[in-house]
């Protein structure tokens, strides 16, 4: 009896419990207000905002082919700078400085002029008598620099090409001639005074050649001038005799064509006539005497 009071309680346990928790349990949710509806006629329309995605970069500013640059004015070469970088040319620079011979290479290669420079090293300087430079003026220092530069882009390869004697910055080639002579893949340079080599390329592009040379290029018209040639003699006739026959007709032609040999020859003219009628009257005179003696 004991065991069905059990089991009866047990049942109305465990039917109060599946009640009671089913009772709190929430509701179901009410459908939601934000859920889309379709659009009345007179309601505008948001547009949907897109799902949330990183932000695309904005569009480049460098196309995609590059147009061609723009040429651009290219700034003269620094000749005091690439001697300065190889060494070992420092009088050198100095002088170009001093006569301002740089300044003249530089606008020469500013309108797209060549130019061929001829570099002495400070052991050719150091080679020279002493006071040699100081003994210059300031007119032959600059016409010494100018005699180491040529007015022409002259690749290594081209020196052969040239004309004895080669014209160079510093006046006229009877002053200052330089001769140039190739051997193979030598270039030899004389002037008259000095003998020397090309012995490096310092720099070289298409406008600008620079050439180290261990001697510097004593032209003679500085250190040795010579007496300037005579003046050309003036041209002579062919024959003498034609020359004579001819000035003598020409003078008389002259002479007659000229108012005053006009009057001498009216005046020789009126002499010779006078003279005739003195000769006429002087014989008149006589034969009337003559006949006078006659009569008596």
């Amino acid at each position: 009896m004991k065991i069905k009071q059990a089991l009866v309680s047990f049942s109305l346990f465990l039917f109060v419990y599946h009640c009671a928790t089913t009772s709190a349990q929430s509701p179901a949710q009410a459908p939601s207000k934000n859920q889309a509806h379709p659009p009345s006629k007179h309601q505008v329309q948001t547009p949907a905002k897109a799902p949330s995605q990183p932000l695309a970069e904005p569009p480049s500013q460098v196309p995609l082919v590059q147009a061609p640059p723009h040429r651009a004015i290219a700034a003269p070469t620094n000749i005091t700078k690439i001697l300065d970088k190889a060494g070992g040319f420092s009088v050198f620079i100095r002088l170009l400085k001093s006569t301002q011979v740089i300044i003249q290479i530089e606008n020469q290669l500013n309108v797209s002029n060549t130019l061929t420079i001829f570099a002495p090293t400070n052991g050719a300087f150091s080679s020279l008598k002493a006071g040699t430079l100081n003994s210059l003026s300031t007119e032959q220092k600059v016409q010494l620099v100018q005699y180491h530069v040529l007015p022409s882009f002259v690749a290594l390869a081209n020196f052969q090409t040239l004309s004895n004697p080669v014209r160079t910055q510093a006046s006229n080639t009877y002053d200052f001639p330089l001769n140039i002579i190739t051997e193979d893949k030598w270039v030899n340079i004389s002037t008259g005074l000095v003998n020397t080599s090309i012995s490096s390329t310092v720099y070289t592009d298409n406008q600008l050649a620079i050439y180290k040379i261990e001697k510097v290029l004593l032209p003679l018209g500085i250190f040795a001038p010579r007496p300037k040639p005579p003046a050309p003699a003036p041209t002579q006739l062919k024959n003498k005799t034609e020359t004579s026959s001819s000035s003598s007709s020409s003078s008389s032609s002259s002479t007659l064509d000229s108012p005053v040999g006009a009057v001498e020859a009216s005046n020789g003219l009126s002499l010779t006539r006078n003279g005739m009628v003195n000769i006429g009257v002087a014989g008149v005179a006589i034969i009337f005497l003559f006949g006078q003696s006659k009569f008596y």
